[in-house]
């Protein structure tokens, strides 16, 4: 069966870069074509992006699309080698990846950590650590002659420190968990970089599962652990593992983005920041438009149509892998209006809401808790440190290496006015 795309859109397919880089420009040169793009990935994979708000939002949805990569036409006839930079987000084993009644259970398990009750029950230990974060911001500040990368000492350690204390994990993992899980999400890795870190993050996820089945704790791999051993086929070692690695990967690497996207768009947007500090708009309201304007996650791999799906007038044949457009959908004009390049904490969202964290059944499980951590980590910093501002201009700031991630490697910050 031939499997390559067909896009009946007058276009070039895209090829996306492995060095990643800030995704914008490319983005409105895109939807000013289309919806759909027909686009090469790293090793001259052949697949589509859908980009535009309301193609995405209906391709999420809709019920001939799977994320299953038993869909994945290349991959089954053994055209996708290993090490293949994205070939994890296919073929790891947990929610990201099932479909039918496997992802009902696993969301099910999921859920019983990211309940309404057990979120907001995390409030007080969320502020009480963005306190003691900023403490150590300031003095990495002090020693750095007022200078500090907010990113290192902030915005990662915040997420990371929630979501491990949530799944049970010591902090001695901490910070090579972060390192595997750039790793994972790079786009510009080798081969065999790419399977050592897979391979040494489930060798690392092994020992935390391997320690907390010896030491049973009040924690999420706990639970699912017990949920394993009640009943043997409701999640394999491989589902556990799995299981795992998507959820430090997604509960951190996300929230990380967003707090250090939205600090560089007030720092690049004084009247903005202004409004939010005299109170006048909800730091929760700017959370949300940083979702919209510099979404956390650019590009998201995959999904894969059941059937020959045509979506905003172009095909996208049975098989064929999708990447979803998220921070083009944002700025998509034609759902957000002529301004929607704007970043204005302001806009009215009752008609349209962004897709940032996705939409359908794999609706992102840990919203509630991104939002809670980014909208308490934004108020205190701002609070503390209202005259925050960037150390370097925003343009020669450096860029993940990744199409899937979207933001910086660093974001040095100066916590105070120099003074005169």
């Amino acid at each position: 069966m031939n499997t390559s795309p067909v896009n009946t859109a007058a276009d070039q397919p895209h090829r996306f870069d492995p060095a990643g880089g800030c995704p914008h420009a490319d983005n409105a040169r895109l939807l000013a074509r289309g919806a759909v793009t027909h686009a090469v990935l790293p090793g001259d994979v052949q697949g589509m992006a859908v980009l535009g708000h309301d193609a995405l939002k209906e391709f999420l949805a809709h019920p001939d699309v799977a994320k299953n990569a038993q869909h994945f036409a290349a991959l089954q006839a053994g055209e996708i080698p290993d090490g293949w930079p994205l070939k994890t987000f296919a073929t790891v084993q947990g929610m990201t990846t099932a479909d039918g009644a496997d992802h009902r259970r696993l969301r099910s398990l999921m859920g019983k950590a990211f309940t309404p009750r057990r979120v907001a029950e995390l409030q007080p230990r969320i502020t009480a650590l963005t306190t003691d974060l900023l403490d150590g911001l300031d003095q990495a500040a002090t020693a750095g002659d007022g200078v500090a990368d907010l990113r290192k000492h902030f915005a990662l350690p915040l997420p990371m420190g929630v979501i491990c204390e949530l799944l049970g994990v010591d902090a001695e993992y901490h910070d090579r968990l972060h390192h595997l899980s750039n790793q994972i999400v790079a786009t510009d890795i080798g081969p065999q970089e790419a399977m050592a870190a897979n391979k040494e993050m489930v060798e690392v996820l092994g020992a935390v599962a391997a320690a907390r089945a010896a030491n049973p704790g009040d924690d999420l791999t706990t639970a699912l652990i017990a949920a394993r051993e009640e009943n043997g086929d409701r999640l394999s070692p491989h589902e556990l593992l799995g299981t795992l690695m998507l959820t430090i990967i997604a509960g951190h690497e996300t929230t990380l983005n967003l707090i250090t996207n939205a600090v560089r768009a007030l720092c690049t947007h004084r009247d903005q920041l202004a409004l939010a500090e005299a109170g006048k708009v909800a730091w929760a309201d700017v959370v949300e438009e940083t979702l919209r304007w510099d979404s956390p996650v650019s590009y998201f791999p995959f999904r894969y149509p059941t059937r020959d799906l045509t979506l905003d007038g172009t095909v996208i044949p049975q098989g064929t892998p999708v990447l979803a457009g998220y921070s083009a959908a944002g700025r998509d004009k034609q759902a957000h209006g002529p301004d929607a390049d704007r970043f204005d904490i302001t806009r009215d969202t009752t008609t349209t809401r962004h897709l940032s964290l996705g939409h359908g059944a794999h609706f992102c499980m840990g919203a509630p808790l991104a939002r809670m951590e980014a909208t308490i980590a934004l108020e205190q910093l701002f609070s503390r440190f209202p005259d925050l501002d960037l150390a370097m201009p925003e343009p020669e700031l450096p860029r993940h290496a990744s199409f899937v991630g979207n933001s910086v490697q660093k974001l040095p910050v100066r916590l105070r006015a120099p003074r005169p």
